[in-house]
């Protein structure tokens, strides 16, 4: 019986290790056409491969991917991947930047929320986001009206609401830093 155990065991992890072997390279390659779809939506128009030249900050003890967007040799704006805990766990955002700091677009890269809840923070689900469109940070209070900011919150999402615009502001404060290192390099630069 011991032995019949072990060969299934056996069987079945080693199938378990062939799946995950053929199916590793599709899944990252559709995840990187996701994150390159994200980029393209969000960020001011490009003429580079924001994803080749990405790069790593690091804000508050966690490190967030920055995606910069360019013509020519000039950034023109950066696109940031960002998350937050929301109530069905983790959610994940590409948020774009134009060079002047306004929030150029926002997409919703995953999520684990509600359905027909706190799913509406996807584009498809709600104009949610569209209300970030366009503002600045410095002068758009990123919190709910609740807490006394200028988002107006999804009806019964309170906390996937906030959750979102905790994912924003840490965009934001990244963005901040990429802006700082990139005017001292233009001055160095001179």
């Amino acid at each position: 019986m011991l032995l019949t155990l072990a060969a299934i065991t056996f069987v079945a992890s080693a199938l378990l290790g062939v799946t995950y072997g053929i199916t590793k390279g599709p899944i990252e390659e559709a995840m990187k056409a996701k994150i390159n779809s994200a980029i393209a939506s969000v960020s001011p128009e490009f003429d580079n491969d924001p994803s080749v030249q990405q790069f790593t900050v690091e804000n508050s003890g966690k490190e967030y991917k920055v995606y910069p967007a360019k013509m020519g040799d000039a950034i023109v704006g950066y696109a940031v991947e960002t998350y937050s805990s929301g109530f069905g766990g983790r959610i994940l955002l590409m948020v774009g930047f134009n060079i002047d700091g306004k929030i150029k677009g926002i997409s919703v890269l995953s999520h684990s929320e509600t359905p027909g809840l706190g799913d509406k923070i996807t584009p498809s689900k709600s104009d949610f986001g569209i209300q970030f469109q366009g503002q600045s940070p410095e002068t758009f209070k990123l919190l709910v009206k609740k807490d006394g900011g200028d988002v107006d919150a999804i009806t019964a999402s309170t906390i996937t609401s906030r959750a979102y615009c905790q994912a924003v502001t840490t965009a934001w404060e990244v963005f901040q830093k990429c802006d700082v290192q990139n005017k001292e390099l233009e001055v160095n630069n001179e």
